[in-house]
Order: C-alpha cells, then structure tokens, then sequence
C-alpha cells in the first residue's frame, strides 16, 4: 500500500448528499450554521463568534458507527450522525470548532467533514492500523506516518498535499500541536525533538500546492533531547513540548528556545497525555500506578492511584485537578493540585475510556459504551447518554463484564536478551539482539557495553551502532536488560572487527503481509565489494521503535506469525554482512505493510430461546479480534443453517420445535475465517402440564399444576363441559359458578409460541344441602301450622316446577329435612311471613326429593353456611 509519501488519492465526496442514516438534531445546529451563511474555513466575525462560544464535543461510538455532537453546557447529545461501515472499528477524530476529520484504523480511510453542513468534503486512504495519525489545528491539517518517518501538510477542505513533506528517519513520534500552533515530532534514532509550522493554504480549496511552489510546511525548530535510540513519548504543552525519555528516566521540557531536563524517579516505563494543559505535566508510571506532577521549574511531587491492575490511561491535567483513568474497571479517579483523591466517577463499562480537554470543558468517551461524561471547569461531572432517544438501529449488544484481574505475576530481574549480534562497519560496528523475558516487570531499556562504551537505549529500540571504533581491532559487546527490579544478566555477541572494506546495501526492499500471519520481506543481492555476503539482517520500523526482524542468508526474510503486532503498521531495512563479518549501512526504507491473520475467536458467544417465536434461536456475541484488516462477517452455524451476518447478533429461525442445536460463530476478515466459538441453545418447545392436585367447594374447583413452558411465555386456561373457559396464571386456576354435588372432568391447557400442552384432572364439587325450616307460631292455628302438610299452601312444599301449582306438587318435607342443594332458578313469590323470619323471594332451589330433582322455595329452605343464595349457580 502506498505511503502518503505518495502521491496522496483522494476521492471525491460520496454520492449521497449526506451520511447514511441521516440527521437526528436537538435544536438543529446544521442548519443554524448554514442560516449564519458560515462555510467550513469562514474566516468572518460569525465563525469566530462559534469558536468562541462552542462548547461541543464529537465523541465516537463503535458499537453504533455513530459520532455524536456533545454539548458540553448541557450535556446533552445534540447533533447524531451515522458513519458507513466502520461498525466496530477503533477511530481517531481531531477536530476544531470548524473542521472535524477521522481516521479509520482498520481500513485506513481519512474523512473530512464539513461541520456546517455535516457532509464529507473529502475522503482519502492510508495504510491502514496503527502507525499513520492525524493533527489539525484551526486550518492547518496533518497526516504524520510515524513508520516512514514523513510529516504531510493536507488540506483539510479537500485532504490534497500542501507543498512538501518534512522527511525524518524512520520511527518517529509525537505528531500533535501545541497550543500555539506548532506540530512536535520526536525522533528516537536521533534522540531529538523539533517543530514544524504549517504553510499557508491555498485559495482554492481542491487545489493542492506545487511542488517548489513556496507553500511548503517548514520545520522551525530542532533540539536535542536525548541521547540516540532512547525510547521518547511526547506531549505538547500551551506553548512548546514535554519529553519523556523513558530510558534515561528524565523529562525534558522546550519552551521559548530552551530545554530544561527534570531527572525522574521512575520504577517503571512511565506515559504521557498527548496534550498537556497547565504548567504541570502527569507523568503516569502504570505498572505502580503512581503520577508524578513536575512543575515548570522541575519540581517533582505525586500521587498513586487506588486500584490494582496496570491498565491505566496516562493522567489529564484539567482546571488544577489531574483525571486518570482505570480502563480495566471504567472508573475515573480525580486528584487536587496537591494529589489528594476528590472524586470517584464509577462508570458504566469497562475499556477503552478517551479523555481531551475542549472547549473549556473535559470530554470522557467510552467509544465501546452508550455512556460519555462532560466536566466543566468547576469539576461538576455530568453524565451522557450518546444512544439517547434510541434514534439509529438497535441497542448494541451488552458490554461483557470486565474479566478478572490476572494473578500477579512473580516479579523479578529480567532474563538474558536472545540471539546477540554483532557486525562490523567502517569504524563502527551495529550491535542488535531479541527481547529478554520481562520476569513479571517490564523492561525500561537495554545496556550495550564493549569497547570502552557504554550506552544505553530504550526498550523498543533493540538495534544501536557503536561509533569511533578503530579499523583491525577485535571488539566483543554485552547488552542486558532493565526493569524495576534491577539489571539483568549479560549476554555476549559474537567478535567483530570493523573494517573500511564494507559491502554495499541492498538498493532497495519489499515487503508484503501475509494472510497466514507472515511478512515476506525481499531484496535484491547487495554487492559484496569483493567479499561474499554471508548473510543479511533486517530491521522492523514502526512507530517510535526500531527492533531487530531476523536474519537470513538469503535475499528473503518470513517474518513469522506473531512476532509482529498485527495491525500495527511496519517498514524494514536490511543490512548486507560479508564473510568478514563486516556490515553495510542500511538499505533504503521498504514500503509500510500492517501484519494481519484472520480474527480471533469472537468472545463472550451467547445463545437463547427466542420465547415468542417457534423454532428460533438468539445468538449475539462481543467482536473478535480483527487482526490487522477489519471483520467483514460473522458465519453463523446454528444446526447446520449457516447464515452471513455483519453485526454481532442475530436471530436464526427455521428450525424444529424443542430442538437443542450446536451454534458456531467465526469472524472472517482479507486472510479468512478465524477459530470459531460455540455455545448450545433450545428452540421454544410445547408446554408440558403437570398436575399436581386439586379441592372443590359446593360450586367451586380450584386445579393446581406446574408448567414447564419449553423456554418460551405461557399462557394458561381452565375448561369443563358446559362451562365457560376460565383463563389464571400457570399454577393454579380456579373455576366457580359449578352446581354443588356434581362429578366434572377438568382440562388444563398451556400454551406458548410452539403449541399447546393439556393435562386432565377429575373433580367433584361438595354437595350443598338446605334445611326445610318452617316454625310455628305462637298461638292459635299458627301454633299447628307447620306440623303436616295439609290442603291449600303450606309450608316446606315441593314442587316440580317454581310455581305453587297444586297439580305439580310433588310432596312435602317434614321440617328439619336435610335437602341436597344443586342450583336455584327464578319463580314465582312465595312468602314464608312468621313461620321462618318474614323471608320472601322469588328464588327456588333445586333440590334431590325422592332421588329426582324437584323445587322447593327458597323462603323455606334455610341453605347451610349462611343461607347464602349466591351460592348457587342457575339452573
């Protein structure tokens, strides 16, 4: 893939008019833009009166591909817009009030867009993964490919060259303004640091500057910082630079022309922010998870961290307090200006958390979670919802909870670097090894001593030249390693004897990723001068390092899987060694290729019953690791059905009922599909009634039972013969309204999305009985009234119809006759007056007489348990 020391491809805007997905405003602020008449580089009082008084932030979500517009005053997403196929994908956006662009890790891609109108002005491409970053600073815009070590003006309107590049050695670092505009470049091969100022732009903004047309960008400052291949880590202050040398433990302040080192007591590789605010620059030690603050005058004081784990972001000065992040648990703790704790900010989720001080506020992105927080210059913490309103697609899936924390390791010195070598040069020799075992604490740097020197250079930089070494003479180097817990032991390299009769380098080198995970590096045969080349030595440049690759005899090197980063993008020199053991310098800079294989196992798989839906199952699942190119689909096996998907969850239907299928899921990418992860699910199954018993009153049944509802929702009915169905929850349901006495045969149904399941239960309900009450009076006829049944009405009579008709008149019941009640039905009016307490009504009651059913008033019918007609259901 080209370089952006290559002509620079930039593609036109998109076809559509705006990002995919739309816009979704609260209180729009595109179109107050576009009503004040401001374009993306507008200059005028209105622009300046929005930089002013901005107070937004665009945060990154990558579970949506969504940029959200944070307003930092509220606290409130107000501003939401969709970016095409970066699912999942790490992004880096720098932005200023005007111009926002990102940078697409996994693919490589730079987009402008413009923020009046909220369209892409520009996209263009660089070599995808770690390695290629992006500054911008008010108009001036940057892409810095820290493996080539060139530093590139674009014009952030339409992403087109300006001028020149500014070229470095290979393996820079830094690449992020100050705040007086000054783009700061590191470079550890040197051991130096300098400035670069941006050119002026041209008027038309899809133009880009000529080639010695004088709008180049320049670079205006160079210093001194360390010595040579020490390891440097860069942040940009208010105006000038902070430098930390991780090697020597110092950091090392520009500022107005001067540099001032302040020695560190450092126990471990320490870390800077990218941007520092205020006089006091963080310096975070993760492994003992202690800050240090120095001053502008060198002084050290300090803090450490609550916690465990060495997971931490490096410490953010904002308004005199220091924020630093815990990524393992996604807490934030906050530190005064005298490193006390003041504030806990537990968050939501654990990874990556991004902390950058804009616009007078503080904005904490989790780019993995819905959760952002906004803290304003009072350090009044406010949280935010980025999935607000629930506008784009779905929820993401949950964030898996955070793993447990690793048992610590046992610590102690490091091992003997592997594999020292030696070759010689003209008065010099180039001494380089293979990393020594950590021992449980990383290593800070190596030490390489021979030949009456010693120097040191930082862990990542595993190759250093010995100069002023005299030609005939026999040297012998030994390097050992550095870690907190001291230096550990030496090893050897071979003899050396420097000689001005050097072969030539190979005059150029190639190199190519792999899907299996290799890199292929080649090279044409370099000219021995005379002598035979023995053998070659290549280097790997990324970033900030500089580390042996392997050696060959022949004009080719397989870097094997693994022992590159995948994603990270590499470039590789090679050195020609003679039979003399004498070394060439080193071969022009291959092209820049990122190391990839296929994905990792996609993580946390989880399968489940779909419970509404017949013969479907649930799958979702965190991403996998994409190894170096972005995951194109998941293949979903659910029972032998395999389906594509590109998101991290899905629903496969098809399938039998109460079915137990196998789910595999593996994430594919450019080199393949990676392992797969498994995991079982049942699809929803009929319901299955047990039941567990039962109990009746007169003209009740109540039916109790247990459902296993085959993973899916239930619903539960009661029914008998001439009943209406009764609907109760699924455990116990109870029918009424049943005639006394009576033998039913009951039915349970359960049903779900897969059918139905029933069960039987028979039940008698208890039998009611009534007494036959008729009293006599006191005197008089009424004293004999109710002794026998006699011509004309009387008490306690039977009847087979409700009325007292003399032809349907069936007998009569001796008062105190127990009568088996069944159900009562309206006639005509019968009063009983003194003989049982004035009752009266027009209730009959069906009663068993001489073992058939007959009726009876219920004015003469005292019912037991209350003599409560309501009892009784109708006839």
């Amino acid at each position: 893939m080209a370089s952006i020391d290559d002509a620079v491809q930039t593609e036109a805007p998109r076809s559509w008019s705006r990002l995919r997905g739309g816009l979704v405003t609260v209180g729009t602020v595109a179109a107050l833009l576009a009503a004040m008449g401001l374009t993306v580089l507008g200059l005028g009082a209105a622009d300046n009166a929005v930089a002013n008084y901005d107070a937004s932030s665009w945060l990154w979500s990558a579970a949506r591909s969504e940029l959200a517009r944070v307003n930092g005053v509220t606290a409130r997403v107000d501003t939401r817009t969709e970016i095409p196929g970066a699912r999942q994908h790490p992004m880096q956006i720098t932005q200023t009030d005007r111009l926002l662009i990102l940078r697409d890790l996994q693919t490589g891609q730079v987009s402008s867009l413009d923020l009046a109108t909220l369209q892409l002005s520009a996209t263009t491409r660089t070599t995808p993964g770690l390695g290629v970053s992006v500054a911008l600073h008010e108009d001036a815009a940057f892409v810095v490919d820290a493996v080539q070590g060139i530093v590139r003006q674009l014009d952030p309107r339409s992403l087109t060259p300006v001028g020149e590049p500014v070229r470095y050695p290979p393996g820079i670092t830094g690449g992020t303004f100050d705040g007086k505009g000054r783009l700061w470049i590191a470079v550890p091969s040197q051991g130096t640091v300098s400035a670069i100022t941006a050119a002026k732009l041209p008027s038309a903004p899809a133009s880009a500057a000529p080639a010695g047309a004088g709008l180049s960008p320049q670079r205006v400052e160079s210093y001194d910082v360390a010595d040579a291949s020490h390891e440097l880590v860069v942040s940009t202050l208010d105006d000038g630079v902070a430098v930390l040398d991780r090697t020597a433990g110092k950091l090392v302040r520009v500022q107005h022309g001067e540099v001032h080192p302040t020695p560190l007591t450092l126990s471990g590789p320490a870390a800077l922010p990218a941007r520092t605010s205020g006089p006091r620059v963080p310096v975070t030690v993760t492994a003992d998870r202690r800050v240090l603050l120095v001053g502008d005058g060198g002084q050290e004081s300090g803090f450490t961290v609550p916690g465990e784990g060495d997971r931490l972001s490096p410490a953010v000065a904002w308004a005199n307090r220091f924020y630093c992040a815990d990524e393992a648990t996604g807490t934030i703790y906050s530190f005064d200006a005298a490193g006390q704790l003041v504030e806990t900010i537990r968050g939501r989720a654990n990874g990556p958390l991004e902390l950058e001080v804009r616009e007078n506020h503080l904005f904490i992105n989790s780019p993995d979670s819905a959760t952002a927080r906004v803290v304003d210059d009072k350090h009044q913490v406010r949280e935010v919802n980025k999935y607000a309103n629930d506008v784009l697609g779905g929820d993401p899936p949950p964030v898996p909870p955070p793993p447990p924390p690793p048992k610590k390791p046992r610590v102690g010195k490091p091992s003997a670097p592997r594999s020292v070598t030696a070759a010689a040069g003209n008065a010099q020799a180039r001494v380089s090894w293979r990393p020594a075992a950590a021992n449980g604490a990383e290593i800070i740097k190596y030490v390489v001593q021979g030949a009456g020197q010693r120097v040191q250079v930082g862990a990542n930089q595993r190759a250093v030249e010995v100069k002023g070494l005299t030609n005939g003479e026999t040297y012998r180097f030994a390097v050992h390693a550095v870690n907190a817990k001291g230096d550990g032991p030496p090893r050897n390299s071979n003899p050396v004897t420097p000689t001005a009769a050097v072969p030539d380098p190979p005059a150029s080198v190639t190199a190519q990723e792999r899907p299996d995970g290799t890199v292929l590096v080649t090279w044409p045969a370099a000219n021995g001068q005379g002598n035979t080349i023995a053998r070659y030595a290549v280097t790997a440049s990324s970033a900030g390092t500089n580390a042996p690759a392997g050696e060959s005899t022949k004009t080719e090197l397989v870097v094997p899987a693994g022992e590159l980063e995948f994603g990270t993008q590499y470039a590789f020199t090679v050195v020609a060694v003679n039979s003399k053991g004498a070394g060439s310098a080193a071969s022009p800079v291959s092209n820049t290729v990122v190391p990839f294989a296929a994905p990792g196992r996609p993580l946390n798989l989880r399968a489940g019953t779909v419970a509404n839906q017949p013969g479907a199952v649930t799958v979702q699942w965190a991403p996998a690791e994409a190894n170096g190119r972005p995951v194109t689909k998941y293949l979903v096996d659910v029972g032998g059905r395999v389906s594509e998907v590109t998101d991290t969850r899905t629903t496969v239907t098809g399938l039998g009922n109460g079915q137990n299928v196998t789910v595999k899921v593996k994430a594919v990418n450019e080199a393949g599909p990676g392992p797969e992860a498994t995991a079982t699910a049942r699809t929803v199954a009929e319901p299955r009634i047990t039941v567990t018993g039962s109990s009746s009153t007169a003209t009740g049944a109540t039916v109790t039972f247990t459902v296993d509802a085959g993973g899916g929702q239930a619903t539960c009915t009661l029914t008998t013969t001439g009943e209406p169905t009764k609907a109760g929850a699924c455990s116990s349901i109870t029918m009424t309204g049943l005639t006394p006495g009576t033998n039913y045969t009951f039915t349970v149904t359960a049903s779900n999305a897969a059918g139905k399941g029933t069960a039987k239960r028979a039940q008698a309900t208890q039998a009611q009985y009534g007494i036959a009450t008729c009293r006599n009076g006191a005197s008089g006829p009424e004293s004999t009234y109710c002794d026998r049944d006699r011509d004309g009405r009387n008490g306690n009579e039977i009847f087979s119809v409700t009325r007292q008709d003399n032809d349907k008149q069936v007998g009569w019941a001796k008062p105190g006759s127990r009568l088996q009640a069944y159900c009562k039905k309206s006639g005509e009016e019968v009063y009983a007056y003194i003989y049982n307490n004035e009752k009266r009504s027009t209730w009959w009651v069906q009663v068993n007489y001489g073992g058939k059913k007959n009726y009876i008033p219920w004015a003469w019918l005292n019912l037991e348990g209350g003599d409560n007609i309501n009892v009784l259901p109708t006839c």
